[in-house]
Order: C-alpha cells, then structure tokens, then sequence
C-alpha cells in the first residue's frame, strides 16, 4: 500500500498548536525552556513572519549582559525604523503617545520597539489604527458593543483615571487601552482593555494592599469578596484591573462600562482565567462589567467593517499558525 497516495482524512488540530520540537526551535533562534505552548508557536510564528521579510534578527541580553540571537527580537536599526508595527502611521502614532504618556506609565519602551512577542506592540498595532480613523473605530465598536457605545470620543493607551488615587486603587495599575464613548441614549460609557499575547496569566503578583481588600468588599463584583484565588494568580490582575474599572463608575467618570480581557483564542492559559474569572462575579454584574473576547474576533470585527486589507495583515502577524503547523 502506498500510502503516500492514499486519500486521507483530515490532519489539521484547529483547537490547539503543536508541541514543537527543540531542534525546531533551535534552528530559528527561539528555544525558551520556560515557554509555555502557545509562547512556544508564537514566538516561532514571529521569528518567520519577520525572516519572511527579511528584517534583521536582534538579541536577548540577559542578566550578566550576555547575549544571544533571538528570532523574536528585531535588531537596534529595525526596531528604530519601526518594524515592529504594521504601518508608518502606527509607528508614528506610537512616537507620539510615547511622548505624551501620562505621568506614571509604565511603557517599556525596549519592549515595544523591538519585543515581537510582546502585547504592547500588538496593542499599538491592533488600536493605533482606530484612533487614528474615528469611522473605523465606531465601526468596530457598535458590531462588538451594539448597546455599549453609539460614538467613540476618545482612545488612550496606558490608561489610569488617577494613579495612587485613594478614590481608586491607589496604586498604578492602568488599561492597555481605554475608549471613552457614548450610548444611544448619550449615556458616558467606557470599554477598557487589557490586552494578552503569549503571557500566561503569571505576571509578578501586586503586593497585598489595604484599599484592595477594602474595595473587594465594597465594589459588589464577587459572590465571595474574601476568596483567595482573587489575589492570586492567575486571577490577580483581571482583579484589580476590574475594581479600578468599577470605581470609575461609582465615583461618577462614566455611567457604565466594560472591562474586557483580549487574548488570541488558542492562548488558553488566558482563556481559561478568563473562565474561571467569571464564575467568581455577581449576576447580573451591573454597571461594570466583565468580558472575555478573542483577538480573533476583534480582527474579524475590524475586517466586517471593510478594512480588509489591514484585517488581514493583523491575522497574518498573530493568529495565523499556518506557517508553524508547516513545520510539523
């Protein structure tokens, strides 16, 4: 029997990656033994999207200042002639909102220059083009959040409404990306983002916090305002990030609003906090709520808009694995 003749059934894993072979991952430069799954093909899909480009690779620097090749790093002239970004216009955009960051923001310059695998970049990338086309942007926010926003008013990246602000937090935790929008009814809304990429839900943990336990018993987002697994990982952000977004309600910035986690599909280390994030909260969640949403879905939102052309490069850039699976 020849088998290489013979017809088939389907191959393809559409719900998962594969686990990629060390020698893979050697050859291009982004071996990590600490790499998670999706880390893993992520950082290989961003290493041959750029060698499909021929953009130069850069290095890892570690903490005795050695340095090696990594595929998912841009060398110092790509990152400085803005090959991180799928446009000149978002590069330019991000020169500027990088020069007007508000006080206290934490934006890790290095990362979004040259950090491929880093959300920040990915962010910029996926929201500069929305602020910088107001109809794009109320385009993609009625079809994703028809009873949210009628109009778009304003897109901030690195956003806090008051760092250190004992009416908030009370601490600098800031939305990747905040819209200020209006409803139908001319009602102040917001969508605030935080936005994941290859991370797993295991950043380093805020210290503990007297106004955090304060707030977790007085904001009426929990069924169980002293559950532990809320201060922990992989719930502690989503956490704090949620109170902050409820406090601007309940201090009157806004009417109502939505704090929603954005991650790839596949990422399931995101998506799965994002699960278990839910069952943690009231029903029904009131003026602020909670939502998870795909990148996925967020690309396929801006492409129903007619901006295919940018859909696609977005997709291309993070969602499609195409060129991985080909490898296997």
């Amino acid at each position: 029997m020849n088998l290489g003749d013979a017809r088939q059934m389907d191959l393809a894993y559409p719900d998962r990656l594969p686990i990629i072979p060390a020698a893979t991952l050697r050859q291009y430069k982004v071996h990590d033994p600490l790499d998670t799954r999706f880390r893993a093909a992520a950082r290989l899909l961003q290493a041959l999207w750029r060698e499909s480009r021929q953009i130069p690779m850069g290095f890892y620097v570690n903490g005795k200042g050695r340095k090696r090749p990594l595929g998912s790093r841009l060398s110092a002239f790509a990152s400085a002639a803005g090959a991180n970004f799928l446009d000149p216009a978002i590069r330019r955009l991000a020169v500027r909102e990088v020069a007007y960051r508000e006080p206290g923001a934490m934006i890790d310059e290095a990362r979004l220059w040259s950090n491929m695998l880093s959300s920040m970049p990915l962010t910029f990338n996926l929201f500069s083009a929305l602020k910088l086309d107001r109809e794009l942007a109320q385009a993609v926010v009625r079809a994703l959040w028809p009873d949210l926003a009628q109009e778009v008013c304003h897109i901030q990246f690195e956003h806090s409404p008051a760092r250190g602000d004992l009416r908030f937090t009370a601490d600098a935790t800031a939305f990747d990306v905040f819209l200020s929008c209006r409803d139908a009814q001319g009602a102040k809304t917001f969508i605030a983002i935080e936005v994941k990429y290859s991370e797993a839900m295991t950043e380093p943990e805020a210290r503990g916090r007297e106004r955090y336990e304060e707030l977790t018993e007085v904001c009426g987002l929990y069924e169980d305002p002293s559950d532990p697994s809320l201060r922990a990982n992989p719930l502690q952000q989503l956490w704090r990030e949620h109170m902050l977004a409820e406090r601007m309600v309940a201090n009157g910035l806004y009417d109502r609003g939505v704090f929603v986690c954005l991650a790839p599909q596949l990422n399931v280390s995101v998506q799965r906090a994002c699960q278990t994030y839910k069952t943690k909260l009231v029903a029904p969640q009131g003026p602020c709520s909670f939502q998870s949403l795909t990148l996925e879905d967020m690309i396929g939102a801006i492409r129903e808009t007619g901006a295919t052309e940018f859909a696609a490069a977005l997709y291309e850039r993070y969602c499609d694995f195409t060129p991985v699976h080909q490898l296997i």
